[in-house]
């Protein structure tokens, strides 16, 4: 009888544990779901646009601060991104001897705190049209109003346009980016 009820409470524990994870919104990337009670990295490693960013991160040892409790704001680039980038980039920057200028671009794409898009929006609209962002790296990317798009413009003048805002993580938020950003 004891094993039976430790056996019931049990199943009980499931059903309300996966019907409130069930719950949860998410948002599709890479054609996996995004979690909001998952940490970026827990998220980001299932994101099939993301491969090349992922082993990015991990080349340049961030796997553990990207894991910690934040928050931070990351504008994601899609492997679509970095194929952008000249043929032969990413291969060197993932190379052990290129770790700090791989870790300098990275963190170029992050900004302390939890910025949501109506938070980019508002920052953009009280800066008289454009908000300057300052990125853990220390550099500045300039944050536009593009139509219902937000555009960043890193400190070479490239643009990258956010084309899915708002991919909530237990540490911060996900925007993702068509372009790779880089500092001076």
């Amino acid at each position: 009888m004891k094993t039976f009820k430790l056996f019931f409470s049990l199943l009980i524990l499931l059903m309300i544990g996966q019907r409130s994870f069930a719950q949860e919104k998410t948002v599709t990337v890479g054609g996996a779901p995004m979690y909001p009670s998952k940490n970026i990295i827990e998220n980001a490693v299932n994101s099939k646009d993301h491969t090349t960013l992922v082993a990015a991160v991990k080349a340049a040892g961030l796997v553990e601060t990207l894991s910690g409790p934040g928050p931070f704001t990351v504008f994601a680039p899609t492997n679509k991104a970095f194929d952008k980038l000249p043929k032969g980039t990413v291969e060197t920057l993932v190379k052990p001897e290129n770790k700090a200028t791989l870790t300098g671009i990275l963190t170029y794409h992050v900004v302390s705190g939890k910025m949501s898009a109506e938070d980019l929006m508002k920052a953009i609209k009280d800066g008289g049209g454009k908000a300057t962002l300052t990125t853990v790296a220390g550099g500045t990317l300039t944050a536009m109003q593009k139509g219902k798009k937000i555009e960043l413009t890193d400190a070479k003048g490239d643009v990258a346009t956010v084309t899915i805002p708002d991919v909530f993580q237990s540490n911060g938020v996900i925007h993702v980016i068509d372009t790779v950003l880089l500092p001076n």
